[in-house]
């Protein structure tokens, strides 16, 4: 009778040592810059998305843009509107619509909170960032309400002053 031998290999060594930052949640598939210079963001949340296999394809190769993209509660369900998830290569005939309007879901609880206070005058809801979170693609939405241009420039001027009170500090830790 022969001896089986039985392959030994490391016990203690990783699986994927390089997987996609994006895939494994260390780094947001996309993020909403102009959000943050259009409104004063105040309340977040965060919200699970319907998605198309071909759109979570195309979130994981970054193609998804959330620049004029918003969200509107209507009958009772939040929806999300003008985000751009671009077609993905390999699809095939069972493609989706870059532009189509997907649903978010949330809590009952929290989408009456929502429902109540984009009532008031001014106030919007705009999603923030798409990220991963245990397989599963999240958008966190803002409760916004929009700036003026001079408020734009009241924050930029707060910002450069910021900057620059850091460099003045830098520059004396060093001498």
């Amino acid at each position: 009778m022969a001896r089986q031998t039985t392959h030994q290999t490391e016990p203690n060594k990783p699986k994927n040592v390089k997987r996609d930052p994006i895939a494994s949640g260390e780094r947001d598939a996309t993020f909403n810059r102009a959000a943050s210079h259009n409104y004063f963001l105040e309340d977040k949340m965060e919200a699970g998305i319907v998605l198309t296999g071909s759109e979570v394809k195309s979130v994981r190769a970054g193609r998804a843009n959330l620049k004029d993209g918003y969200a509107l509660l209507k009958d009772g369900e939040l929806w999300l509107l003008n985000a751009h998830i671009g077609a993905y290569e390999n699809a095939g005939y069972a493609g989706h619509t870059p532009l189509r309007t997907r649903k978010l879901l949330v809590r009952a609880d929290e989408l009456r909170k929502l429902q109540a206070k984009t009532q008031q005058k001014g106030y919007t809801l705009v999603p923030t960032r798409m990220y991963f979170k245990n397989g599963k693609i999240k958008c966190e939405i803002a409760l916004a309400k929009g700036k003026q241009s001079w408020d734009k420039r009241e924050t930029e001027r707060r910002r450069t002053a910021d900057k620059e009170a850091r460099e003045a500090i830098a520059r004396s830790r060093k001498q």
